[in-house]
């Protein structure tokens, strides 16, 4: 269990020592960047899924009626 809190402490000391923070600035130029491209790249997957769902139900039609 002392390796764990000795990791656990060694991992925070390297945090607050050895870590170079972003500028708050850039941080939320970032985060607005990410969200933008993940808003994209859901509505690209939907429309691909909607294609997708389209293009099956279209050819099981046609099967049907064939």
């Amino acid at each position: 269990m002392m390796k764990v809190v000795n990791y656990i402490s060694e991992a925070f000391e390297e945090l607050r020592s050895n870590t170079t923070w972003p500028e708050w600035a850039e941080v939320q130029r970032l985060t607005i960047v990410v969200a933008v491209f993940s808003v994209l790249f859901a509505l690209a997957t939907w429309g691909v899924d909607e294609l997708c769902a389209k293009t099956l139900a279209g050819f099981f039609n046609w099967i049907k009626t064939v």
